[in-house]
């Protein structure tokens, strides 16, 4: 961006208006007043806007030593630091100059939204009213305070760049008690301001993603794989419960799906019903609850960095063999039943020993089983 020097000579000439704010939209006549010591005439004058040279058409010599310019329906300021119309001597030698300000005044912000990490601080974000642009600077002022007591205060914390629009209120927030947030809008044609949010800062909390997230095989179970995750330091807090979501995806695959939608507060989880021989990426989120008996959920943190993990092949897939028809599953089904109580009788006693994991030793059996079989064949068949 160009920065507006605003340049003043007020030996050699004066400009008037001097730095004007104006909306978009607006005429203006400026004029260059010439000292008369200096033995210059106004007809050898001329204007630049931003530095390009204005057309000679829109001057009006109005004596000796002044000439004008009028501009009209002006365009908003190319930088809020306001443009650049100077007046020149014939040479080309700048004898003075204003800051032009055309904008708008700002229209009432929008979408304020807050969240806290672990109660402890408040981090707010807004979207500036209408199309957002000014095109001169606007101040935009976070400020809260307590619903039924307290007095006002500013937040202090202001983002740039992306997050311009963010502010950061590090400490000293109370709890129990809800707080009255708004945003002020100012510029040098107007102000506005958003509607008020009322929140509890336990009703906004949220916390950093799952860390250490590892995905591994469940033994040789060709359809599963195993999640398990660190919960989020802030959850450490005998006060602070959690739920967590999953979420999968294909390795060749943009597309994710959702395993669980509530996992509850635990930090593993199983999926099942996967391809065999296939490449998994797998993330974690989390999301706080019931805290200091909150009735609200709290807010979804981040996914977790995506953690890969491949299910066993399955070789009766790689075979060749298609899917069965729906009479041949139940006969299947029926046919894997009986070998699983047969196995049970044979592996485990009393019903103590009916448990998950008893079940997936006897899935290994029987997948073992299988390639046994299908070895026989083609050994029987070369």
């Amino acid at each position: 961006a160009i920065l507006c020097l605003c340049v003043h000579h007020p030996d050699e000439a004066a400009i008037s208006p001097q730095d004007p704010i104006l909306r978009i939209g607006s005429s203006l006549t400026a004029t260059c007043t010439l000292s008369p010591e200096f033995g210059l005439h106004a007809s050898m004058l001329f204007w630049t806007l931003n530095g390009m040279r204005l057309s000679s058409s829109a001057y009006t010599v109005m004596s000796s030593d002044v000439l004008s310019v009028t501009l009209h329906n002006l365009n908003g300021s190319k930088q809020q630091s306001g443009d650049n119309l100077v007046c020149h001597g014939a040479d080309g030698h700048v004898l003075g100059g204003s800051c032009l300000y055309v904008g708008m005044p700002p229209e009432k912000p929008v979408n304020l939204t807050c969240w806290s990490r672990n109660t402890k601080d408040l981090r707010c974000r807004w979207s500036p009213g209408g199309v957002g642009e000014t095109h001169i600077r606007t101040k935009y002022t976070l400020k809260y305070k307590l619903r039924w007591y307290g007095r006002e205060k500013e937040c202090e914390n202001y983002s740039t760049g992306k997050q311009r629009y963010t502010c950061y209120i590090p400490r000293n927030l109370a709890l129990f008690t809800p707080y009255e947030i708004w945003v002020e809008a100012n510029n040098q044609l107007g102000s506005a301001t958003s509607d008020i949010t009322t929140l509890d800062i336990l009703d906004v909390v949220t916390t950093d993603a799952p860390a250490n997230v590892q995905v591994s095989r469940v033994g040789d179970l060709d359809d599963q794989l195993t999640v398990r995750w660190t919960s989020p330091s802030e959850l450490k807090d005998i006060l602070f419960q959690a739920k967590y979501q999953i979420r999968y995806r294909l390795e060749d695959s943009t597309e994710w799906k959702v395993a669980m939608d509530d996992v509850g507060n635990q930090t593993s989880c199983r999926l099942a019903g996967l391809r065999p021989g296939t490449v998994y990426f797998v993330q974690v989120r989390c999301n706080p609850v019931g805290i200091y008996g909150s009735r609200k959920a709290g807010i979804w943190s981040d996914w977790s960095h995506p953690t890969a993990a491949s299910t066993p092949s399955n070789e009766r897939l790689q075979s060749g063999s298609c899917d069965p028809k729906p009479g041949e599953q139940n006969s299947t089904l029926r046919r894997e039943l009986k070998q699983f109580f047969g196995w049970v009788r044979k592996h485990a006693y009393g019903c103590s020993g009916m448990s998950i994991k008893l079940y997936d030793q006897w899935r290994v059996w029987l997948q073992k089983s299988h390639r046994t079989r299908n070895q026989i064949l083609q050994d029987d068949n070369s």
